[in-house]
């Protein structure tokens, strides 16, 4: 019974529902579906409507489109999947960090049980895992384009 209620023309809409029906009319100009002309008649008629059946008249016409393919939510998807890689990113540098000071102590404890400096062998490890560390900080956010880029084809 509330979705009956909820699908009535005759209810008011809320900014939330105008919001969602601008994206579609962004999306749905950015795809050619309407001309510039087009676009901006029914986004002032958006802005300006006030029941459900005001904005059905915007939109009747287009295909109809998930709310995650909308322009606003592929741009929060990006956002979090950006805050995430950064988050992976620390995340792989904290590791090598600990890696490294573990690396160098272990080093150490055997210059002082050797009574002499050897050499620092350390800087293999922790060089070629810095500059892999490195390399994909420049180049991660080609690649991750890249495959974003494949999977939506």
């Amino acid at each position: 019974m509330g979705d009956e209620v909820d699908r009535n023309p005759s209810i008011r809409v809320s900014d939330a529902e105008r919001s969602d029906t601008v994206e579609r009319l962004k999306l749905a100009q950015q795809e050619g579906r309407l001309s510039l002309v087009e676009y901006d008649d029914r986004l002032q008629r958006a802005y300006s409507a006030v029941t459900r059946a005001d904005l059905d008249t915007l939109t009747h016409d287009l295909p109809s489109v998930h709310r995650t393919e909308l322009p606003a939510a592929r741009q929060e998807r990006e956002a979090v999947e950006k805050k995430e890689a950064r988050a992976d990113h620390i995340k792989q540098w904290r590791s090598w960090a600990g890696t490294s000071v573990l690396l160098t102590g272990i080093w150490a404890i055997i210059c002082l049980a050797a009574g002499d400096l050897i050499f620092f062998w350390p800087m293999f490890p922790i060089g070629i895992w810095g500059l892999v560390l490195l390399t994909s900080t420049f180049d991660g956010s080609r690649d991750k384009g890249t495959k974003r880029d494949a999977i939506e084809e």
